[in-house]
Formats: C-alpha cells, sequence, structure tokens
C-alpha cells in the first residue's frame, strides 16, 4: 500500500472514530490536492456551507455561519480584494484597560461608548479574505445558525485550506 492510501485509510478511520467535525476538517484540509487550476470559492447561505473549487472542480467544503437577521451577508459575485492570516475588527470587539483585562465586553465601537481609561481591542478574524469592504470569510465561531455580523465564519483548519488556495482576485460567489 502506497503511502497516500495509508494516509487516506487512517484519516477515514480517524473520522469514523472520532465523530468529531474539528478532527475531519483537520484531516480532510490536509487532504493533497487532486485539481489544479484557477480557485474559486461558493457559499450557499441556505446551505451554511461553502465550497473550494479548482479548475471547476469542487476540492473542498466546508460548515459556516453567515450573517443573522439585521447582519445580512451580501449576495452576488464578487472577488478577493485583501487577505490578512491576523485580521481584527475594527468595529465589533471589546474595552480593554492597560493590563488588558476587558472592561466592557462584545461592543460596537461605532455604538458603545468607550469607558474611561480604557481602548478597543477588535474581534481577531484569522485567515480573513476581504471579498466587499467590510466583509469577509474568517475563522470563527459556529453555533449551525447564521450568527455573524455579516462575514462567513468557517471552523479553523477549513478557513486556513480556503486561505492557502485563494489570492487577490479569486471569485468569490455568495448564493442565497
Amino acid at each position: 500500500m502506497n503511502r497516500l492510501s495509508q494516509f487516506s485509510t487512517l484519516c477515514v478511520a480517524l473520522m469514523i472514530l472520532s465523530g468529531c467535525s474539528t478532527m475531519t476538517d483537520m484531516f480532510t484540509s490536509h487532504l493533497p490536492e487532486s485539481h489544479s487550476g484557477r480557485p474559486s470559492i461558493v457559499v450557499s447561505l441556505r446551505a451554511q456551507e461553502a465550497y473550494l473549487y479548482r479548475g471547476g472542480h469542487r476540492t473542498a467544503s466546508s460548515r459556516i455561519s453567515s450573517g443573522r437577521e439585521g447582519y445580512r451577508t451580501p449576495v452576488g459575485r464578487f472577488q478577493v480584494l485583501r487577505k490578512d492570516i491576523d485580521h481584527r475588527s475594527n468595529v465589533y470587539g471589546d474595552y480593554v484597560d492597560d493590563s488588558g483585562r476587558v472592561v466592557k465586553a462584545n461592543v460596537d465601537s461605532r455604538r458603545d461608548s468607550k469607558p474611561a481609561h480604557s481602548h478597543f481591542v477588535g474581534a481577531p478574524m484569522p485567515y480573513f479574505l476581504e471579498f466587499s469592504p467590510g466583509y469577509g470569510l474568517h475563522q470563527g465561531y459556529l453555533p449551525g445558525v447564521p450568527a455573524s455580523h455579516g462575514c462567513i465564519r468557517m471552523p479553523y483548519w477549513k478557513a486556513r485550506q480556503f486561505y492557502d488556495a485563494a489570492h487577490l482576485g479569486t471569485v468569490v460567489v455568495i448564493k442565497p
């Protein structure tokens, strides 16, 4: 049995035994690409899934959490405008004091007043792929329903896989 077959067998066995989507995401995000070509990303808001394509072939998929009511994720055809591996929100986050202690959590810096002797620290959004100003795909919490402020949250391993595959100009299609 060659190494790829052994690795695949091990991955399948671990996925079956673990039943844990995090393990599944970790292993499937490290499988070698079976197709080459220009990457593209398609997101289905209805299915709460994102798909990575290469040369027209689907090479990866991921669970997502998109924008909740009042903060809907925009629908349409976009392109990756910016990549930022360590991005932080400039709107949502916490007010913290000089020692780093959270003074006021989960704030909207445009609406929530800043407590005295504090400063704003944006929420972490690792592996950020901005596709429209203020909107992007990134690693984040997935509660199983649309829950973000409009961005598309993905599990860590999948956000990293999509980030690594995409480049500036990669097409991103958001479907209802």
